[in-house]
């Protein structure tokens, strides 16, 4: 082999790798913010690996995930979203509430935000309309105060006899105003059923909490939307059991843990949702011009086992709505 052969097969290997690194750098990079723990998302995360597969997106083939944990520390979530706006990635998905999207809001007015939230963003302020958010944000919300007089209807339905029912919230009921207490009292004020708002903002608060529940001669109980809760579903469940109130819980993780009913948006469809909007967004298209998508697709869940529990007998056309019954 001659000389300069040689030179250039070696200069030739040597820069293959740089090429490679340029290759690989070219290839976009999503920011996965989240509230919680990787394992608080597993179960709907097969949803957004789906949705991006939809828009022609495979992680480790034409795009790379930097993923975000604030391991249930609200407090860490600006420091988190500001590494990955330093970090300059193609578009950040922020999930599952408002305190992720706030904080990547915060951190960034230029890079594309595509949210799961469960309180309206009109609302909480995060974007000018659901069908013209503006800005850079947009995404998917569950509109979570809007099925608070969903869940009471059916906890009515299979617990008629409760005049009063407890509403578990971890904001003060005093405070700057509740939307899903004020759904839930203007529903319940319909079907003749009062309702009292309970503040556990924290673990520590939780036994009080149902203790005051007891005291109010509540004979139900409803869960309000929260991460917090989802959090500590196990407790809650625990709970309610021991005080033997029939509860309704937003997410089916809460009766596959022992709760008695759940109602709320599927999060895998929701994730799966959040997936396709993140990969068009990848294509080019501008968060300003996607409208904020609705759930469009519900679990109502009955866990037949926790009703036989508490002596409960389910209706019949109860049990035929339900997605899906535990027994």
């Amino acid at each position: 082999m001659r000389r300069r052969e040689f030179i250039t097969l070696v200069g030739g290997a040597a820069t293959w790798p740089i090429a490679a690194r340029a290759q690989q750098g070219a290839m976009p990079v999503i920011g996965f913010l989240a509230v919680g723990t990787r394992s608080d998302i597993d179960l709907a995360s097969p949803g957004f690996t789906q949705g991006l597969r939809e828009a022609g997106f495979i992680e480790g083939r034409n795009v790379a995930i930097e993923y975000r944990w604030a391991e249930n520390q609200i407090d860490r979530l600006p420091a988190l979203a500001a590494d990955l706006a330093e970090r300059r990635v193609a578009v950040i998905a922020a999930s599952p509430n408002a305190f992720a999207v706030t904080a990547a809001k915060a951190a960034t007015a230029t890079i594309p935000i595509v949210f799961y939230s469960g309180p309206d963003p009109v609302r909480s302020g995060l974007v000018a309309s659901l069908n013209r958010p503006g800005g850079n944000l947009t995404g998917v919300t569950a509109l979570s105060a809007d099925l608070t007089p969903k869940r009471l209807g059916l906890l009515h339905d299979l617990a008629p006899g409760a005049a009063t029912v407890a509403m578990l919230l971890v904001e003060r009921p005093g405070g700057n105003g509740n939307a899903q207490l004020e759904e839930a009292q203007s529903a319940g004020r319909s079907v003749g059923v009062r309702i009292v708002g309970l503040s556990a903002g924290s673990v520590g608060e939780f036994d009080a909490a149902f203790e005051t529940a007891v005291h109010e001669g509540a004979g139900a109980l409803l869960v309000s939307t929260n991460i917090f809760f989802i959090n500590n579903r196990d407790r809650l469940v625990a709970l309610a059991a021991a005080h033997k109130l029939p509860a309704i819980y937003q997410e089916r993780t809460f009766a596959d843990a022992g709760g008695l009913m759940s109602y709320g948006p599927s999060p895998v469809e929701a994730y799966r949702q959040l997936g396709v909007y993140t990969g068009r967004v990848l294509k080019g298209e501008k968060p300003a011009d996607l409208p904020v998508l609705l759930p469009t697709k519900f679990d109502f869940v009955i866990n037949l086992k926790t009703a036989k529990a508490l002596g409960i007998t389910v209706p019949p056309g109860l049990l035929a709505s339900a997605d899906e019954v535990i027994e």
